[in-house]
């Protein structure tokens, strides 16, 4: 403040000389000059206390609006770091997911080919085991049709070979054999 004042002393200390010397006297200069001087002896009096605590007041608000500016930055940064680290564990997870997710997709396929091929195999046998088990029914029934149509024919032919008088013989024989054995 006071480089300013002298300053502005020094300038109208050249401009006033020249402006007196138009208009005529040195008289009227100095009274200029002192009532200037006195002007600003005054405002610098005068104004002197509330400069210095308004530039007080604004040198510590913007130290304070810097130290609130750092703290923010500081906070943001902090935040900013956060959430980098964030974003790479969930681009971590997000692979270790799709690697589980193939994995089990791989096992899951291989699963169900195995129980595929263990159902067909379980067909197989069954179907081969009902195949063997309708042989042997269809073996079974045609021995049965063939002992039945055997033993028909047998008594076709015997009816028609024998006669009568074998036929009684035959039957005599039948109940004595029977008689022993019932008594």
């Amino acid at each position: 403040m006071w480089r300013a004042s002298c300053v502005a002393i020094a300038l109208v200390s050249v401009a006033l000389p020249a402006q007196a010397a138009a208009e005529g006297g040195l008289e009227m200069f100095l009274k200029q000059t002192g009532n200037l001087i006195l002007l600003l002896g005054v405002l610098f009096y005068v104004g002197r206390k509330p400069l210095r605590k308004f530039f007080a007041e604004r040198r510590s608000q913007i130290r304070a609006d810097l130290d609130e500016a750092s703290g923010l930055l500081a906070e943001a940064e902090r935040r900013y770091a956060d959430w980098q680290r964030k974003l790479i564990q969930l681009e971590q997870e997000v692979e270790t997911i799709t690697r589980e997710g193939r994995l089990r997709a791989e096992e899951e396929a291989e699963a169900i080919l195995a129980n595929a091929e263990a159902a067909a195999e379980r067909i197989h046998r069954d179907a081969a085991s009902s195949a063997a088990h309708e042989l042997r029914r269809a073996q079974e029934q045609l021995r049965d049709e063939a002992a039945e149509l055997a033993t028909g024919l047998a008594a076709q032919i015997l009816e028609e070979k024998l006669g009568n008088p074998d036929r009684e013989r035959l039957m005599d024989e039948f109940i004595a054999r029977i008689e022993p054995e019932g008594k």
